[in-house]
């Protein structure tokens, strides 16, 4: 019961975070095509540890994603972006250090990555 409690909590979160995001990319797409050679100065490093998962597919969407952010996204959208990062850090690395949950995150994650591909896309973003 609390690994499916845990999993649907996680799915939850990452909906919901691509799902604000998602509202503040479409509004912010104009300014990013608008502003490009101004929003291209390199980004500060991500404030969240950058310690991994330990779900290689987990991992490899984190660092796909704070890529993105740090080369493709306007200055003034990524500490939001970056917020979102942390959040799945912080949930991911609690299912990953349950036994009974850290196989599930291999779907979730690979569900993130899916929805990031469309959310990033008005950025340029490719995973």
């Amino acid at each position: 019961m609390l690994r499916k409690s845990l999993t649907i909590l996680a799915v939850v979160l990452a909906f919901a975070v691509l799902a604000c995001n998602k509202s503040e990319t479409t509004n912010r797409a104009v300014d990013a095509s608008t502003n490009r050679a101004s929003t291209n100065a390199p980004a500060p490093p991500p404030t969240s540890s950058s310690a991994a998962i330990g779900v290689p597919e987990c991992d490899e969407f984190i660092a796909a994603y704070e890529s993105c952010i740090s080369n493709k996204v306007p200055a003034d959208s990524r500490a939001q972006l970056n917020t979102s990062v942390a959040a799945w850090r912080k949930s991911w690395r609690a299912l990953a250090n349950d036994a009974r949950s850290k196989p599930s995150l291999v779907q979730i994650c690979k569900s993130s990555m899916e929805q990031a591909r469309t959310s990033m896309k008005v950025y340029g973003c490719t995973f």
